[in-house]
């Protein structure tokens, strides 16, 4: 009996889907990591987002995707990491608010971050700068503080992205540091408190500097003190609160990586490189510099014990001023 022998198409067909099958990249081969994040599309969480995406999925080897998945405060992009596989394919890129913020806020929290999560990277630093209207008589914050000194408590009005915001904390930090009470004003986000200052309804805001440095280069608002422990590289004629004197004064809006508990340290680790190795990327790098965000990766170590520090840090702020959500 002879032999059987495909014929020659489909044995050449055969041979070819292997060699393509062995020389694709895992992204065609179906894996994906999902990177949520707590807001809607367009804001500046969800551009980080956007911009490391497509650099982390080449250092991947496959396909990430963007979910938006706002409201609840974070709770609903949270669960979503907490109930997920513990294998570093669903990630959760969130600010600072909703995993060092809300536990004091929300006593019946849905998730505890420092139990439920697994620290993964730093992604960047967004530090807080005080902004006055254009037209504001005072150049520094030192000016600002001196103004509030004279004119007594709540003379001068800050607006806030609401109650328990960074924003909000960062003015608290100031009132404490300085000695002075400014009237706190809360809105619903940052953009209509932002208009309000502009049209001088208000007196200042804190504000990320991502989400303000278009309206300080456009002259529609003045930046008068930076609270970080260094000048912006983007406002480097903006002295810190320290520099004036001011001590204490230190907000940053950071905006990190985070995996669902019991994620093993291998894959961890595999994404901590990723990330830095994305961050590396000259384009990333420059896109997000260029928005006023800080590129700065970490090590999940680094992360857990900023993580704890951050979470002491205003859980003090939010009991010692009896801070309320909205």
């Amino acid at each position: 009996m002879k032999p059987s022998f495909p014929n020659r198409r489909d044995f050449s067909l055969g041979v070819g889907a292997a060699l393509l099958g062995a020389a694709l990249p895992l992204r065609a081969q179906g894996k994906i990591t999902r990177l949520i994040v707590a807001f809607p599309p367009g804001g500046p969480v969800d551009f980080v987002a956007r911009t490391l995406g497509d650099a982390l999925s080449h250092e991947l080897g496959h396909t990430v995707i963007i979910e938006n998945k706002p409201g609840g405060n974070g709770a609903i992009a949270a669960e979503s990491v907490v109930r997920s596989a513990p294998d570093a394919t669903t990630l959760w890129l969130t600010s600072v608010g909703a995993v060092a913020i809300n536990p004091s806020l929300y006593p019946r929290l849905s998730y505890d971050p420092l139990k439920d999560l697994t620290p993964v990277s730093l992604v960047v630093n967004n530090v807080e700068v005080l902004v006055v209207p254009a037209n504001a008589p005072y150049n520094t914050g030192a000016e600002f503080v001196e103004a509030a000194r004279k004119r007594g408590p709540d003379a001068l009005a800050m607006a806030s992205s609401g109650s328990g915001s960074v924003p909000h904390l960062a003015m608290e930090l100031l009132n404490d540091a300085a000695g002075i009470k400014l009237m706190h004003v809360p809105y619903k986000g940052a953009a209509p408190a932002i208009t309000d200052v502009i049209a001088g309804h208000v007196d200042g805001f804190f504000g990320d500097i991502p989400g303000l440095i278009s309206h300080i280069k456009g002259g529609k608002l003045k930046a008068i003190g930076i609270a970080a422990a260094r000048r912006h590289p983007l406002l480097p004629e903006v002295k810190t609160f320290k520099e004036m004197g001011i001590a204490g004064v230190d907000s940053d809006n950071w905006y990190a990586l985070f995996a669902g508990k019991g994620t093993p340290a291998t894959e961890v680790n595999r994404v901590n490189r990723a990330v830095r190795n994305a961050l590396q990327n000259e384009a990333v790098r420059s896109k997000l510099a260029a928005s006023g965000a800080e590129p700065s990766a970490n090590s999940p170590a680094e992360l857990a014990a900023l993580l704890r520090a951050d979470t002491d840090k205003w859980a003090r702020v939010v009991k010692a001023k009896q801070i309320k959500p909205d």
